[in-house]
Parts: structure tokens; C-alpha cells; sequence
């Protein structure tokens, strides 16, 4: 923690990414994506969901700071901005398990 940010002030913007990933929706798709990237079909093909749905919680994503993308031809490719994300979400789960 950076010695310029208070406590409250830490755990409000803590509190703000963890309220942004929380829906399994987007914590699957954050798992999908994993370290490298992926556009929304193959997170079509390895989540089963509609474009439609995938395509709001990566809208989501992307608000929250969370995600980055690029165009390539008529693709984006989404990329999580901070893998350390990952290990959050996979050592969560270890928790749960």
C-alpha cells in the first residue's frame, strides 16, 4: 500500500474491484482469459454464452479498468490489465474448495 493512501481510502477502491469481479459471471471470464487474451468467441466457445451476455460483462470489465483490448480486423482481444488479478481469483478459490 502506497504511504499517500489512507486505510478507508485503500479499502473503498479494494472494495470497488471486488464489487466489479464479483458476478461468476465475470470471474469465469477472467479465468478464461487467464494470462493471455481472448475475443469474444473463443470465450463464446469455452464459456457456452451468448455474444450478447459475454460482450456486457466485458463492458463491465473494461469501465472497471480491469480489462484492456485491441482491434485486430473485425476481432478485440481482451487482456487483463494486471495478472496479479488472477492469483487473487485463483487463491480465492482455494479458499472456497
Amino acid at each position: 500500500m502506497s504511504k499517500n493512501i489512507t486505510i478507508p481510502q485503500a479499502s473503498e477502491k479494494i472494495g470497488e474491484l471486488l464489487q466489479a469481479i464479483a458476478p461468476p459471471a465475470r470471474l469465469a471470464i477472467l479465468l478464461a482469459i487467464g494470462t493471455g487474451e481472448a475475443c469474444v468467441c473463443h470465450l463464446e466457445t469455452a464459456l457456452g454464452w451468448r455474444q450478447a451476455y459475454i460482450s456486457q460483462h466485458l463492458m463491465s470489465l473494461r469501465k472497471a479498468d480491469i480489462l484492456s483490448d485491441r482491434r485486430e480486423g473485425r476481432y478485440v482481444f481482451y487482456r487483463l490489465k494486471n495478472a496479479s488479478l488472477l492469483d487473487l481469483i485463483t487463491g480465492a478459490a482455494l479458499l472456497s474448495g
